[in-house]
């Protein structure tokens, strides 16, 4: 029996010896065979990252209630250097990149996650957030929240998820914008 491993598409099968699936998984196997399982990082981790410009070589943040399942994610497409909120240590501006899932949370109490994530960013590092699409009035004051931080947007997307966007401090895009 082979045993299965998650993917952007679902389930793939992978050589049987990498675990004894006949001595500790068989249940388990049987079960994630039975469905085309996706893990809900997966949705929207692709976007996120196309929005981040990110490389494999960036140090990124992840934060919010999926920030674990999005690191894991990350680890699984090759990005080595992603830590958690929880995992990072001290703020001290050595990231390159953050990627928030804010899906199912308040905007309001974003701003305070923003307020003392941003020390985690290094001065040009870009910042990603997905929110809901289902809390239409705390939306609209995304754009406003993260210009009083100090951040401009620079791109967004939106699906049936819910939507992102891509924001820079704004003298770092106002220097490359320059360049």
């Amino acid at each position: 029996m082979p045993t299965a491993q998650f993917g952007g598409g679902g389930l793939h099968s992978w050589p049987p010896s990498c675990l004894n699936s006949t001595k500790i998984f068989p249940r388990l196997l049987a079960a994630m065979n039975q469905f085309d399982v996706q893990p809900s990082g997966g949705l929207i981790i692709e976007p996120m990252i196309q929005l981040a410009c990110c490389s494999k070589s960036h140090r990124i943040i992840v934060a919010g209630s999926k920030g674990r399942e999005l690191m894991f994610e990350l680890h699984r497409r090759g990005y080595t250097h992603v830590a958690t909120t929880a995992t990072c240590g001290l703020p001290r501006g050595q990231c390159n990149v953050a990627l928030i899932d804010w899906r199912l949370q308040s905007i309001a109490s974003l701003e305070k996650t923003l307020g003392w994530l941003v020390r985690f960013l290094a001065p040009a590092a870009v910042l990603v957030i997905w929110v809901d699409s289902s809390e239409r009035i705390g939306n609209r004051k995304l754009g406003s929240m993260l210009e009083r931080l100090g951040f401009t947007i620079e791109g967004g997307t939106r699906c049936e998820e819910g939507f992102a966007v891509s924001a820079r401090r704004r003298d770092a895009a106002q220097m490359n914008a320059a360049a």
